[in-house]
């Protein structure tokens, strides 16, 4: 039997997680195959990469916000040029405002199946008249050869201070072929379908924090579902990680899977076992309060600087809680776990952003993990990432061994150097940008050069020709302020 078609998007924002089991959704007759999943913005046949520079200036007005996409071209991402996509961009709807943060949530994908990506951008700040101030807007660009192509506003905030587009993901989440969007606001999570379907997911008071969105095939039925982290504040202190799939009956998202009572700041979906079942891992996890759920992230000892907690997917037996569920399986490590370098220390946030790719090409996925609180040496959050490599077990084997290897600003061949607060590793990404037929890996730094910021590339994945792309290198507009460059990617 052909393994399941798996569709993944990956969006870091802040927040959420006792393990109930998967039920299923009732069997349905085949659904259609998702359209091609694709980040190449201008038709040229390399994947692109979209950088969200929320706090840049537009016109003079302070964190308007842009989205600096990256082409990639047989010398990678960098090499080829970019473009800046803003508010005041010709195909683009609104107007460039200060504080509305446009590309505070970024990304990629042909929502069409036309073989060119559309790029999704939050502006969580937008105000709307007639709602209110911070209302908030996610707008959609068409890509096209030699540029971007018309624009419109996928939905927006209906309330002061809602905040759409904190977050954002898209996934054939109805199994019609076509890509559905996901969006994320201070208290709500919607959904809108390819066919204009609006319905809330998730409406919580989650005390201002985003909710973080991946999608996977975690029910095994071919198409993509939908995962949320998330935290709410009354009656007390509480988080979330849920899992959401298409009922056709109702036509609906149902939420057909839980678990609680852990916090965690980044979600990720990939095939860590390589047994064709989708795994979830849950980044920078950690206890919340005490609920009397024991350990929702794995043994204790492993949430010291940051424990990176996967529930594996498997073919379903049946019946609710038996054995071969989705998150029956599980394993926690942290950088204290046999085979993984560094150590782990309060702060370090290992985990805090996630991405995945099968990087060395064994056919499982490997996951990327960033840990920006990371001290090298005495240099406090100077920060590095580290690349997990899926096994037959899944990220560690059956002694609790994993393997990996890990990056910062002081890794040989790495250029830089690694300084207090760097942050290198607070958002991470992964995608063949010089279509070599091999992922590259990018990592975001935005604390480099006091806050300008700055990107890493590692064509294979590997230091070996690694470079750095700094606003300034880039052409960027003042490239001396604070413009936290890399703190936002999008990732395949």
């Amino acid at each position: 039997m052909e393994p399941p078609v798996r569709i993944r998007t990956y969006t870091v924002a802040a927040a959420a997680t006792s393990a109930l089991t998967l039920a299923a959704p009732a069997a349905t007759a085949a659904v259609p195959q998702p359209s091609p999943s694709t980040s190449d913005f201008n038709g040229d046949g390399y994947a692109d990469l979209a950088v969200g520079v929320p706090d840049g200036a537009v016109g003079g007005k302070a964190r308007a916000g842009y989205v600096n996409v990256l082409w990639g071209g047989k010398k990678g991402i960098g090499a080829h040029g970019s473009i800046r996509v803003t508010q005041a961009t010709t195909e683009v709807p609104g107007t460039p405002e200060a504080g509305d943060r446009f590309g505070a949530a970024v990304a990629l994908e042909d929502l069409n199946g036309d073989g060119i990506a559309e790029l999704l951008a939050g502006a969580p700040g937008e105000d709307i008249t007639g709602r209110g101030t911070d209302a908030g807007v996610v707008v959609v660009v068409g890509g096209a050869k030699g540029g971007p192509s018309h624009g419109s506003n996928v939905t927006t905030g209906p309330a002061a201070s809602a905040a759409y587009g904190l977050s954002v993901a898209a996934a054939d989440l109805t199994g019609d072929g076509s890509r559905d969007i996901v969006v994320g606001g201070r208290d709500k999570v919607v959904l809108r379908t390819a066919d204009g379907l609006a319905a809330t997911v998730v409406g919580a008071p989650m005390g201002g924090r985003a909710p973080i969105l991946t999608t996977g095939d975690f029910t095994g039925d071919g198409a993509a579902d939908l995962a949320v982290g998330y935290w709410t504040n009354t009656p007390f202190t509480q988080s979330h990680v849920r899992i959401w799939a298409w009922e056709r009956a109702g036509q609906a998202l149902a939420n057909v899977w839980n678990t609680d009572n852990a916090g965690v700041s980044a979600l990720a979906a990939g095939d860590f076992d390589g047994d064709g079942h989708d795994d979830l891992a849950l980044g920078e996890c950690r206890e919340i309060a005490d609920e009397n759920i024991d350990d929702p992230c794995g043994p204790e000892e492993y949430a010291q600087g940051g424990g990176i907690h996967i529930h594996y997917g498997a073919a379903s037996a049946g019946s609710t809680g038996s054995a071969g569920s989705f998150g029956f399986r599980k394993q926690t490590l942290n950088q204290d776990t046999v085979g993984v370098p560094g150590r782990a220390e309060s702060g370090d946030r290992f985990g805090a952003a996630l991405a995945v790719a099968d990087l060395n090409g064994d056919g499982r996925d490997d996951l990327v993990a960033g840990a920006p609180g990371e001290a090298i040496g005495t240099r406090a959050n100077a920060g590095a990432a580290t690349v997990l490599f899926g096994m037959k077990n899944g990220l560690v084997d059956e002694f609790g061994e994993g393997t990996a290897v890990a990056y910062n600003q002081g890794t040989p061949r790495v250029p830089g150097a690694a300084e207090a607060g760097d942050a290198f590793g607070a958002a991470v990404a992964a995608g063949d940008y010089d279509r070599d037929g091999r992922k590259d890996l990018a990592v975001g730094s935005p604390g480099e050069n006091v806050n300008s910021g700055g990107l890493w590339a590692f064509p294979h994945a590997s230091a070996d020709g690694s470079y750095a792309l700094t606003p300034a290198r880039l052409g960027l507009p003042a490239p001396t302020s604070a413009l936290t460059y890399g703190k936002t990617l999008s990732s395949l």
